[in-house]
C-alpha cells in the first residue's frame, strides 16, 4: 500500500541539507501508512519520499524506484496502492522488449509509462486496473505527474508553491513542510461542515486533492489537472438475465484479482449482502479457509432497537454467513469506554487530518482495523456496493429522490449541517451560508451528469435516477473511501474494495434503473448475481448500514465533554458557536438508538475543537 510525499521546486536544489531535512520530516509523517521500509530520492529540483507497507514482492518492491536508460535515470516513481492487472501488463511489456528486475507491480507501472506514456501520461494510466496514487518524475522533461485512481480509492493531495508543488498521501505530509500554511478560510470551513466531496477544497487554504480519474502535470510553466476517466453513458442494451450474468462474471474476475498478496489476507464481514457475497467469492478462489472479521458493540445484539436507518443487528447474520461459507471468523467487540478512550479518539482525528467526522463510526472502524491488523495485512471490504447498485434507502424513497439537493442531505441517512440546530454563531452562519454552498456544489455536480441514450432517455424517473447514482458515486462515495483509507492505513492495514473495480462501475452505471430494481428491491442485480452463494436470510435481508453504538452512555459522555468545553474560555471552537443554542441542544433528551440527529452535531463540535488545537489551525474568515 504505502504512503508517498514529495516536493518539486524549479528554483532550488533540493539536495541541500535543509531541504533534505524537510523531505525527511514529510516522509516521517507517512510512517503509519508504511511501517515496513522507507526511502527518499533527490535529483536537483525534485525530491521524493516513500514509506512502504510490503504486500507484493516483499524483497523487490523497495521505493522510490527508478528506471534507468543508458546509465541515467529516465523516470523516478513513488507509488501507493495496487495494480491488479500487473501480471498481464508485464507480459505485454516483456513482449515489447522491456526487462524487469523485480516481481512488483510498481516496476510494471514504471515501464508502462515508458512504453505508453511518452506523449501523454494518461495513455499509460488507462492501462491500469487498480487502486493507486503515485508521483512520477521525468528528469529530462523536468515534469512531475501526479496520478489518482478512477474512483479516488487512494488519497493524494497537492499544494502549489511559487516555484512548484508539495504533495503527499495525506495533508499531514504536506503540512510538515514550512511552505504550507495551516490556514483555514471561509471556504475551507464550509467544506469542513458539510458532507460532500470537493477535490478543489481540502479545507486548508491552498490545499487540493488530485481529483479521482485525473492526472496533474507540474512543469516550470504551471500546474494542469487533466481527466483520463469519467462516468459516461454506455448505451446499455443487455437484457436483465444477460446483465446479471455479466455482473457475476465481473465479480468473479475482480475477486480473483484482488486476492493476490504475499501476506495474510482476510475479509470484513457485516452480514449484509455486499460483504457476504464478497466473502463467499473470496472463498471460491482460495485454497485456504478465508479469515473474516466483524465489528460489534457490547450488548448491541441483545438490546438492539430498530430505527429509521438500521432494522436489524449484524451479529446473527454474520455468524450465519461465516458458518455457511466456512470462514475462520472473529468478532471484534467494542465497549463504550473503548469508543470514548481519549487515545483512540485522538488517533482517529490524526488519521483523518480534517474535522470531517462520523463520530463513533470513525472510532469503531479505527479500533476494528487495529484489531484486524494483528492477524492480517490485507482486508477485502464491501464498500461502494450501495453506491454502485443502488442500495441505500434514499435511492428508493420518493420524497428524497424528488428533493432538489444531495439525497443524503434530504433523506434519513445523515444530517451534519450545523445550521439546522442553529449551533453556529448567527453572524458566522450568515457569512458561511452553508445552504448556498451546498446548493452551488449540487448544481456543479448535476451539470456533469452524462445524459441518457436510448428508450430510457424519455423517462423522467430514469433521468433522475441517473443523477442520483452519479451524485452518490462522485460526491458521497469519495468521502467514505477516504474514511476507509485513513482508518486502515493509520494501523498499516491495506483495505481493498472490489466493488470499485472500474469495469464493474462503468457497466452497472450504464444500466437502466429498471434493471437495477427489476425485482422491486434494492440492489437487484447484485442479489441475483450472488444469491447462489449465500444463505437465503442474507439474500433477503434489508440494507443495514455500518453499525453505530446504541448505548445511551456514549451520548451522555459526549454531552458532558461539550458542557465542559463551553466553560473553557480558551476553547478555539467556542468563538464559532451560539452558546445558548448549544445549551438548548444539551437539554434535549438523549437519543440512544440511531446515532443520528443531536449526536452527530455533538461529535462535530468536539472534533472541530480538538482539530483546531491539535493542528494549530489559524482561522482567516
Amino acid at each position: 500500500m504505502c504512503g508517498i510525499c514529495g516536493w518539486v521546486d524549479h528554483e532550488r536544489d533540493l539536495g541541500a541539507p535543509a531541504a533534505r531535512r524537510e523531505l525527511a520530516d514529510m516522509t516521517a509523517t507517512m510512517a503509519c501508512r508504511g511501517p515496513d521500509d522507507e526511502g527518499t530520492w533527490v535529483d536537483g529540483p525534485a525530491a521524493l519520499g516513500h514509506r512502504r507497507l510490503a504486500v507484493i514482492d516483499l524483497p523487490g518492491g523497495r521505493q522510490p524506484m527508478t528506471l534507468q536508460d543508458e546509465g541515467r535515470t529516465a523516470l523516478a516513481l513513488v507509488y501507493s496502492g495496487e495494480t491488479y492487472n500487473f501480471r498481464e501488463l508485464r507480459e505485454r511489456l516483456a513482449a515489447a522488449g522491456h526487462r524487469f528486475d523485480t516481481n512488483s507491480d510498481t516496476e510494471v507501472v514504471l515501464h508502462a509509462h515508458r512504453e505508453w506514456g511518452r506523449r501523454d501520461p494518461r495513455d499509460a494510466v488507462r492501462e491500469l486496473n487498480g487502486m493507486f496514487a503515485y508521483a512520477l518524475w521525468d528528469p529530462f522533461a523536468r515534469e512531475l505527474v501526479l496520478v489518482r485512481d478512477r474512483l479516488g480509492i487512494k488519497p493524494l493531495y497537492y499544494y502549489p508553491t511559487p516555484h512548484g508543488v508539495l504533495f503527499g498521501s495525506e495533508p499531514k505530509a504536506v503540512l510538515a513542510n514550512a511552505l504550507a500554511a495551516r490556514v483555514v478560510d471561509a471556504d475551507g470551513l464550509r467544506r469542513a461542515l458539510t458532507f460532500s466531496a470537493d477535490p478543489g477544497n481540502a479545507v486548508f487554504r491552498g490545499l487540493r486533492e488530485v481529483p479521482p480519474g485525473h492526472v496533474v502535470r507540474v512543469t516550470r510553466n504551471g500546474i494542469r489537472e487533466l481527466p483520463y476517466w469519467r462516468l459516461e453513458d454506455t448505451g446499455h442494451t443487455d437484457d436483465v438475465p444477460t446483465t446479471v450474468r455479466h455482473v457475476r462474471e465481473l465479480l468473479e474476475d475482480t475477486a480473483q484479482r484482488q486476492l493476490v498478496a504475499d501476506v495474510p489476507l482476510c475479509t470484513l464481514l457485516s452480514g449484509g449482502l455486499d460483504s457476504s457475497a464478497l466473502t463467499a467469492l473470496a472463498a471460491r478462489h482460495t485454497t485456504d479457509r478465508v479469515r473474516s472479521f466483524a465489528v460489534d458493540f457490547t450488548g448491541y445484539t441483545e438490546n438492539f432497537s430498530a430505527d429509521d436507518v438500521r432494522g436489524t443487528p449484524d451479529g446473527p447474520y454474520v455468524h450465519e454467513v461465516a458458518e455457511f461459507v466456512g470462514t475462520v471468523h472473529t468478532d471484534i467487540t467494542l465497549s463504550t469506554d473503548e469508543l470514548m478512550e481519549p487515545g483512540a479518539r485522538a488517533a482517529t482525528l490524526h488519521a483523518r487530518d480534517l474535522p470531517i467526522t462520523t463520530g463513533d463510526l470513525d472510532t469503531s472502524l479505527y479500533l476494528l482495523f487495529r484489531a484486524v491488523r494483528q492477524h492480517s495485512t490485507v482486508a477485502l471490504s464491501g464498500e461502494s456496493a450501495d453506491e454502485v447498485f443502488g442500495g441505500y434507502r434514499d435511492f428508493h424513497d420518493a420524497d428524497t429522490v424528488a428533493a432538489d439537493t444531495f439525497p443524503w442531505m434530504a433523506g434519513r441517512m445523515l444530517n451534519t449541517d450545523m445550521t439546522r440546530p442553529g449551533l453556529l454563531d448567527h453572524a458566522l452562519a450568515k457569512q458561511l451560508d452553508l445552504p448556498g454552498y451546498v446548493e452551488a456544489q449540487y448544481r456543479t455536480a448535476l451539470a456533469e451528469v452524462p445524459g441518457l441514450t436510448g428508450p430510457a432517455a424519455a423517462d423522467p424517473h430514469e433521468r433522475r435516477m441517473r443523477e442520483i447514482c452519479y451524485l452518490y458515486l462522485t460526491r458521497f462515495l469519495p468521502v467514505l473511501l477516504d474514511r476507509k483509507d485513513r482508518m486502515s492505513m493509520a494501523v498499516g492495514l491495506e483495505v481493498r474494495v472490489p466493488f470499485c473495480d472500474h469495469r464493474l462501475v462503468e457497466y452497472v452505471f450504464g444500466t437502466p434503473w429498471s434493471h437495477k430494481t427489476f425485482d422491486g428491491r434494492e440492489k437487484s442485480l447484485l442479489r441475483a448475481a450472488t444469491a447462489d452463494l449465500l444463505p437465503d436470510s442474507v439474500v433477503q435481508r434489508v440494507k443495514s448500514p455500518y453499525p453505530s453504538t446504541q448505548d445511551a452512555g456514549y451520548e451522555r459522555m459526549l454531552r458532558a465533554q461539550l458542557a465542559a468545553l463551553l466553560e473553557r474560555p480558551d476553547s478555539p471552537v467556542a468563538q464559532l458557536l451560539d452558546p445558548d443554542a448549544v445549551r438548548e441542544l444539551l437539554a434535549q433528551p438523549v437519543n440512544d438508538q440511531s446515532g443520528l440527529g443531536a449526536r452527530v452535531r455533538l461529535e462535530q463540535v468536539l472534533t472541530l475543537d480538538a482539530w483546531f488545537t491539535d493542528y494549530g489551525v489559524t482561522l482567516d474568515l
